[in-house]
């Protein structure tokens, strides 16, 4: 091993060496270096053994050395071409060791890593275990608390389920999903369902489509703002009995103050319902019982007072004249008494309420300045009545009511004035272009108001203490009541007086200018590419035929989200939008499409059946004209030729209308014969049948609402009623419908279930009159 270790060096340096110079150069040396060798011992044998040399000798040497020289060179090179591998594999070989060496001490370290984590697992494992025998035998004693807190929370729960099943209210509780949880027994006699049958439904699987509406709406409130609600709401028993029940709903918890659902509980309080019925027909009864002896009272005492002043102006002596006149004062008198306590009976129950009519205010004054000029010559007074320019021709106003208070204003001026003058003065100065405020002065140079007295005038059955003039007595509910008047009209009334020299009561009114309507001709505009936006079917078709009969193209969309898309989907040149849609009203919607420019080009005409707003309100809030329903097609030749006609349409002189005869009192005859005019017999025949179809659902609906006393789904049924027979001709219906949806009418639920009964009468009767006058027509479609 010393030997091969010391001739190894020497080998592989001298087979570096031979690799360096090269095979053919280190044959070319060694071929020389063996004829020089074999040249030189030829030389010197031939020399020793003492022969000469010969050149023969060298050309045998060279000869010699060529058919050798090759064979050994063979051999040679073949010796250290094997010996350079083998040192090539030695080295492969010392490196793969050197590897395996280094891999090994990796696994060698990795090996004992291992065993140290495995000594630390069994420890650790020894630990777990000790700890799960302590939490073993931890648990068994909890188990056995438990077990005795279970019996005990048993008999708890079950004395408190005893305690609610009979408890005489309903009781239940539902989980967030809305889902039924529990009940008790008077759950389960209202639903006829088991407590686990009711389990897991919802109150749409249990209650009319109607009643569960009202009831998942009022859940949703209570877990969405996480507050108790008390709500009153009719329930029918499975049995077919109906009872009215004081819901409370209270969001209810669990463990850690996490919300389960609510609990409600609902108290039957049908019998205070029918209380507070009987309560409500006593006060319709005495007023009916008012009514009628104001209207029996008033039919002698018109009687007495016009007779009384027609003897006034025949031949008679001073003393009858002063009976006839004191006969004929005491009616007046008499007559404002009446209308005083009518109106008080009105005010105990908020039925104080407007009817506004066109009145010329110059014959107004004129026809009232003639009553009291009467009363005031009875006194030897002087009246006088002065109207101011300018002041508008014509208002909107309850002409009933500002006579009754100008009428009490006046008689107690007369009454309180035993000598001078009293006055009326009318002025007039404009709010803006559509709204005037009219101010009235009552003067007179009466007694006066003491100052300390002014400021309690006004309150209900007050009179001031004037004793020098206890003949003069009256009610102390007349300028009460005048107060009511005013505030109703959105006015103000105020007085200054000075004891001994007179009083003026001033009455301030904000009266709407009566404009008269313009007409035109004919319709000068067609092909018009329209989006009708209205969700009641039956007007829907109504307009729908209507608008194509006249020429143009007609979209329909029932919503607000729909007409959105479709104006986003399509350029119309003008877009129907009625105001009241069920998601959203038709302001919203307007100001969507020019938020989004998509009405650049387009008009946009609001459908409304709100005669209160002004049209000033519509332009305001986006719309370009207005057209009030029922659609009529005069309106719409009107609005369709202002706004899509560049030359203006001249006006021409309205024709004298024909008096109304009975039957338009309940039918719309002007609409229903454009409609059999414009869209034909059948199309209205049609119109008429949906009508029919739907208004038993209609009136069945709007009963439950007022039942379950829900205000806005009443208002909201009226709604569609008043649209749906104003698109009918059905006038009185439309009327009454109209009243019962102004929900917020200062005495509309003392109203609101006479209104219900004279329109369920109204539709079965003006339906037949329809049908009739639909008989008699002879139209040629």
């Amino acid at each position: 091993m010393p030997e091969s270790t010391s001739v190894e060096p020497w080998a592989i340096r001298f087979a570096q060496l031979i690799r360096r110079f090269g095979a053919i150069k280190a044959a070319t040396i060694f071929v020389i270096f063996t004829l020089l060798f074999n040249f030189a011992g030829s030389y010197f044998i031939r020399i020793w053994i003492g022969n000469p040399v010969h050149a023969e000798d060298f050309i045998s040497a060279t000869l010699l050395t060529l058919l050798s020289a090759p064979w050994v060179l063979w051999y040679f090179f073949q010796l250290v071409k094997k010996l350079e591998q083998s040192r090539a594999s030695l080295a492969g070989a010392v490196e793969e060791l050197e590897r395996l060496r280094k891999d090994d001490e990796i696994l060698n370290r990795t090996l004992q890593n291992n065993i140290k984590q495995l000594n630390h697992e069994i420890e650790q494992r020894k630990q777990a275990q000790l700890e799960r025998e302590s939490v073993f035998s931890d648990l068994e004693r909890e188990i056995e608390d438990k077990s005795d807190k279970e019996q005990q929370a048993l008999r708890l729960s079950t004395l408190l389920r005893s305690i609610i099943d009979a408890s005489p209210d309903l009781v239940y509780y539902r989980n967030e999903e809305g889902r039924f949880a529990g009940c008790n027994r008077v759950a389960e006699q209202m639903t006829g369902k088991t407590e686990q049958e009711l389990i897991g439904l919802t109150p749409h699987e249990v209650y009319d489509e109607e009643l569960a509406r009202q009831v998942v709406a009022s859940d949703h409130k209570v877990l969405e703002n996480n507050e108790s609600i008390t709500e009153e709401l009719w329930l029918r028993f499975a049995d077919g009995r109906r009872g009215y029940f004081e819901m409370r709903k209270v969001p209810f918890y669990g463990d850690g103050n996490v919300r389960l659902g609510l609990l409600a509980f609902g108290r039957d309080i049908t019998e205070r319902k029918k209380a507070e019925n009987l309560v409500a027909k006593a006060s319709k009864d005495k007023t009916a019982f008012i009514a009628t002896i104001s209207h029996e009272l008033r039919t002698p005492l018109n009687g007495i007072v016009g007779l009384s002043r027609m003897l006034r102006d025949t031949n008679l002596t001073s003393e009858q004249f002063a009976w006839v006149s004191t006969i004929y004062a005491s009616g007046i008198t008499l007559g404002n008494i009446f209308n005083d306590i009518i109106d008080l009976d009105r005010l105990d129950r908020d039925r104080l309420e407007l009817s506004l009519k066109t009145v010329s205010l110059n014959d107004f004054t004129s026809e009232l300045g003639s009553i009291i000029e009467l009363l005031a010559d009875d006194k030897e007074l002087t009246f006088v009545a002065k109207v101011y320019d300018p002041l508008p021709a014509l208002v909107e106003v309850d002409g009933t009511r500002l006579r009754q208070i100008l009428w009490n204003l006046l008689f107690n001026a007369v009454k309180f004035t035993q000598k001078g003058t009293v006055s009326l003065e009318v002025k007039a100065e404009p709010i803006d272009a559509e709204t005037s405020k009219v101010t009235f002065h009552v003067r007179d140079t009466g007694v006066g108001i003491p100052q300390q007295e002014l400021d309690k005038i006004f309150a209900m059955y007050y009179q001031v203490d004037l004793p020098e003039h206890q003949s003069a007595t009256g009610t102390g509910i007349g300028l009460a009541i005048c107060q009511e008047m005013v505030s109703l009209m959105n006015g103000k009334i105020s007085v200054s007086s000075e004891t001994g020299k007179g009083t003026c009561f001033t009455v301030e009114l904000p009266l709407a200018i009566s404009k008269k309507p313009i007409q035109v001709e004919s319709l000068k505009v067609t092909g018009l590419q329209i989006l009708l936006v209205e969700d009641i079917e039956l007007n829907v078709m109504v307009a729908k035929a209507l608008l194509e009969k006249l020429g143009q193209y007609v979209d329909v969309a029932m919503t607000g989200k729909e007409a959105i898309d479709k104006a986003r989907n399509k350029e119309y040149d003008l877009i129907l939008l009625d105001i009241q849609l069920p998601d959203m009203n038709g302001f919203e919607v307007a100001n969507v499409l020019h938020e989004e420019s998509l009405v650049e080009q387009t008009s946009i005409v609001a459908l409304t059946a709100n005669v209160i707003k002004t049209r000033q309100e519509y332009l305001e809030n986006g719309m370009d004209d207005v057209i009030a329903k029922p659609v009529k097609k005069s309106r719409i030749i009107e609005v369709f030729n202002s706004l899509f006609c560049e030359q203006p349409i001249e006006p021409h002189q309205p024709k004298e209308e024909p008096k109304k005869d009975e039957l338009n009192t309940f039918l719309d005859l002007e609409l229903l014969q454009m409609l059999v005019d414009t869209i034909g017999h059948e199309m209205v025949r049609t119109s008429v049948k949906v009508f029919q179809e739907n208004m038993p659902e209609y009136m069945d609906i709007l009963q439950l609402s007022l039942s379950a006393d829900e205000k806005d789904e009443v208002c909201s049924q009226a709604h569609k009623i008043k649209g749906a027979a104003g698109s009918v001709g059905l006038a009185r219906v439309q009327k009454i419908a109209n009243e019962i949806q102004q929900g917020d009418h200062p005495a509309w639920w003392q109203n609101v279930h006479d209104w219900v009964d004279q329109l369920n009468q109204a539709a079965d009767q003006d339906m037949q009159k329809l049908d009739n006058w639909l008989s008699k027509q002879d139209i040629d479609d």
